[in-house]
């Protein structure tokens, strides 16, 4: 560039995953979010425009992804050009604010020097870390050899464990606030309730709690029966008449929580079921969703919301809008198959195309084997439609439909469930 571009503001933009990132503006940060990174990417740069546009000339831009760091001048009009250390080095530092009773310095401040100019900071170096050594084995033929040499030959986990294990590690990455997950199919048996208990059980196994499964049936839904009992009936009902208890910042308490919620045990998660009361015509509409929704909020770091049969219920409606992420479940049954297509046309009518966009799909096979040309049909339609699609296998401890016992799925259930929510985990 001709002229110099100033160092001030600082403005500093990270894209850390595809679809997030954060833009620093002097201290100040904004999360930014998008369906991929091309998206995350424009919306920096609109933010960074903007600041241009305010300020009436280029400003400086480092950002830092998976390439590297790197400098840029930002033009009003949208422009950017690279900059180099030679750039920064006669760039021009923000003006220094004079005393009041002191007259300004009369000889110009001397430049910076490039060692100055690239001065690392606390985030360059805990950036250059190198990543943290691979464990050993514990699964599979590796383990065994492991166990038997007593450690003396040790080989390297297999492409399964690896990716069992970046499975658990984006499950527990940290979020940027609570988080809500809504599970969704206008059609009843596509498995909607088995998907919102297993992926509150998932995230409560390996976040260590902090997560809810929220039965929002306007009326009577199957959350509350799956769930482990507790020694009370209460349901959202109940906590929505009882709710200014804990809207009272200074006394409410997450464990009188447990009055209204039902703990699930070793999976480390809570349950809110639906009304249960066969002779009650009480009904969840879209105000009390919000009201729920806003309180639990306070407490739980991850909401998984099962929803009803009704797309134009307005507490289902409230629940789309609400939501960070989309789960749209079926079995890989003609009737739930079209019931889902015809929820994702729904949705997209009703502006809700982003949404849709980033959404996952979750197929469940309804037996051992399912028919392989309906599950290559599904995949190419909601390939299209979302940002993955998923499959999880039959499982006869889910076929009663009773009480769910975790520990009695299958290894290849678990692992199914673990990769999906992991998914999930990728869009919050």
């Amino acid at each position: 560039m001709t002229d110099p571009v100033a160092t001030y503001p600082r403005i500093v933009a990270v894209v850390d995953t595809p679809t997030g990132g954060t833009v620093s503006i002097d201290g100040r940060t904004t999360p930014v979010e998008g369906v991929d990174e091309q998206a995350v990417r424009k919306e920096i740069h609109a933010l960074v425009t903007a600041t241009a546009i305010e300020l009436h000339r280029p400003v400086r831009l480092t950002t830092r992804d998976s390439l590297g760091e790197q400098q840029f001048a930002v033009h009003p009009d949208g422009r950017m050009e690279a900059l180099t250390l030679l750039d920064e080095a006669s760039a021009v530092a923000a003006p220094a604010t004079p005393a009041v009773d002191e007259p300004p310095a009369s000889a110009p401040a001397a430049p910076m020097t490039r060692a100055e100019a690239k001065r690392p900071t606390l985030d360059d170096f805990l950036q250059s870390r190198p990543p943290a050594p691979v464990g050993p084995a514990t699964m599979g033929w590796q383990a065994v050899v492991r166990r038997l040499t007593a450690g003396l030959v040790s080989p390297r986990p297999s492409e399964f464990e690896l990716a069992h294990r970046s499975a658990i590690e984006r499950v527990q990455r940290s979020l940027r606030g609570p988080r809500t997950v809504v599970v969704i199919n206008p059609k009843g048996g596509a498995h909607k309730t088995t998907a919102t208990l297993l992926l509150a059980a998932t995230f409560g196994t390996h976040r260590g709690g902090s997560t809810l499964a929220w039965d929002n049936n306007e009326t009577r839904g199957t959350l509350g029966r799956r769930a482990q009992p507790a020694r009370h009936q209460n349901t959202a009902v109940d906590l929505l008449r009882d709710l200014d208890r804990f809207n009272d910042v200074r006394n409410a308490r997450v464990g009188d929580l447990d009055n209204y919620t039902r703990l699930q045990g070793s999976t480390q998660f809570d349950v809110l079921a639906s009304d249960e009361d066969a002779a009650a015509s009480s009904t969840i509409d879209a105000a009390a969703f919000n009201e729920l929704h806003a309180t639990l909020s306070r407490f739980y770091r991850v909401i998984v919301v099962d929803t009803g049969n009704n797309m134009r219920a307005s507490n289902w409606e409230a629940a789309v809008a609400a939501a960070d992420q989309l789960v749209i479940v079926s079995t890989v049954r003609e009737d739930t198959a079209a019931s889902a297509a015809w929820l994702v046309d729904g949705l997209t009518e009703k502006g809700h195309e982003a949404k849709v966009r980033q959404a996952i799909t979750v197929l469940a096979s309804p037996a051992k084997v399912a028919d392989p040309q309906l599950h290559d049909r599904l995949h190419s339609h909601f390939n299209s439609l979302t940002r993955a699609v998923l499959d999880v296998p039959h499982d006869p401890a889910l076929v009663d439909g009773g009480t769910l016992n975790f520990d009695a799925l299958s290894a290849e259930t678990r692992e199914a469930w673990l990769q999906v929510t992991a998914t999930v985990a990728d869009g919050l």
